[in-house]
């Protein structure tokens, strides 16, 4: 680390280290900032001299932390970093570019506190997006928000859930988790009003309501891959696929919302899931590359033919010139 910096861009230096290593050591933050362990307790002085809370933790594990109440600095990011926060607000969210919008005014805040030299190119690129597509309907970040801390706080909720042209159904729900999965946001828990596990869309919640009642969560909850599992089931057709391979070598081809895989006897693979699209499910079975055999349904083995033709034709067309 150059020699030529200053105690406050050295203090800022040690105030990011210490957000992105809670707990660090004197000893850790000198090695991390090039000087000695002497000079880092120097700029944890400035620090909190500057009214920061950093909180010096005892014991083996001990070190400093920053605590509650923290008001940031101008946030430091490389023009990379800042480029690819906004693209990925914008890939997100449709009104991302719009500073009356609630994401639209948070990243116009961090656009504002960018040097000129990262936050110019950072701004000709928002200016220049188009939004997404108006019909389509996204999760509302202040009912996201009160989901998350019903989540948390393990509060049963009431909530109001929209059903296409239906009346809207009211449910109460032991929260487990807010998901997101391929840029659309879930809600796994318990329904007490149907007496079983639920995944419910955030974007089709229109009203919650946090109630007294407690809950106990369940222990060591995979949130994502319960979500997965549970995407799966609970459609038309069902799905019965036998794969000539393991597996461990099915679930490369195989994700974990397509289906749950069972091994057989004879070291294959059972694929089992349900389906409202047996057209959809036959694409995604042609990228196993394993041999594989549809068992049933009698509308999934219709589609894996017609597609398995298809496929055929067209490597079989000639090119007219």
């Amino acid at each position: 680390m150059a020699h030529d910096v200053s105690p406050t861009a050295r203090a800022l230096l040690a105030l990011e280290v210490i957000q992105n290593c809670p707990g660090i050591t004197a000893h850790r933050l000198g090695e991390r900032l090039g000087v000695t362990e002497r000079a880092a307790r120097r700029y944890v002085a400035i620090l909190r001299g500057a009214d920061l809370p950093i909180e010096s933790v005892s014991g083996p594990h001990g070190g400093y932390r920053v605590g509650r109440g923290l008001r940031l600095p101008p946030l430091m990011f490389t023009a990379a970093q800042a480029m690819g926060l906004v693209m990925a607000v914008l890939e997100g969210h449709r009104d991302a570019a719009d500073p009356t919008d609630l994401v639209g005014s948070a990243l116009a805040k961090i656009v504002r506190v960018l040097p000129e030299r990262v936050a110019g190119p950072v701004r000709a690129f928002r200016e220049v997006s188009a939004p997404r597509p108006t019909q389509e309907i996204w999760a509302s970040p202040e009912l996201t928000t009160r989901l998350i801390e019903a989540c948390n706080a393990a509060r049963r909720v009431r909530l109001g859930y929209r059903r296409g042209k239906a009346a809207d159904r009211v449910m109460e729900v032991d929260p487990w988790a807010v998901v997101l999965r391929h840029s659309r946001w879930y809600l796994l828990g318990w329904s007490h009003t149907r007496q079983a596990r639920r995944v419910l869309r955030v974007d089709r919640i229109v009203t919650i309501e946090a109630l007294l009642d407690r809950f106990t969560p369940p222990g060591e909850l995979d949130a994502l891959r319960t979500l997965e599992e549970h995407l799966s089931q609970g459609w038309t057709h069902p799905v019965d696929v036998l794969v000539d391979a393991t597996i461990e070598q099915t679930s490369r081809w195989v994700p974990r919302s397509l289906g749950s895989l069972e091994p057989d006897d004879e070291g294959r693979t059972r694929l089992r899931a349900t389906t409202d699209d047996p057209d959809w499910y036959a694409r995604q079975l042609a990228a196993i590359t394993a041999p594989f055999r549809v068992i049933g349904s009698p509308e999934l083995q219709r589609a894996t033919v017609a597609l398995g033709q298809r496929l055929v034709q067209a490597g079989r067309a000639e090119v007219s010139t």
